[in-house]
């Protein structure tokens, strides 16, 4: 599956909260920033498809704000290995812009989160 780069925000407009939320390519996307910089997700938790955008950061992960699962900022490994890891995109800052690689095909019906 190939991947196609798509420029989000400028480093300079990055929410205070420290996440950004956004569709891009027909993916759910979801920047949270960390102490080591940005890291990009499906903005969709495993266990129940539910937004993780809404969802907490605290103590270097990301809680569901739907069940409380707790997924890992720094590789989106679920905390306590009950559910399915994140899928993580490969992201790049270029020039101030924040870019994230989805792929080129369009989401499944397993990718696609579910708002609260």
């Amino acid at each position: 599956m190939s991947e196609h780069w798509q420029q989000l925000i400028a480093t300079s407009e990055f929410p205070a909260v420290g996440k950004y939320a956004v569709k891009v390519g027909g993916w759910h996307v979801l920047v949270v920033r960390t102490d080591d910089g940005w890291v990009a997700f499906s903005d969709r938790c495993t266990h129940q498809a539910s937004m993780l955008s809404g969802g907490r950061i605290r103590r270097g992960a990301i809680m569901c704000p739907l069940h409380g699962a707790r997924f890992d900022l720094a590789s989106g490994e679920c905390l306590g290995g009950t559910y399915r890891d994140l899928r993580r995109f490969p992201l790049r800052v270029k020039c101030d812009m924040i870019e994230v690689a989805v792929p080129t095909a369009l989401p499944g019906m397993d990718e696609i989160p579910v708002p609260i």
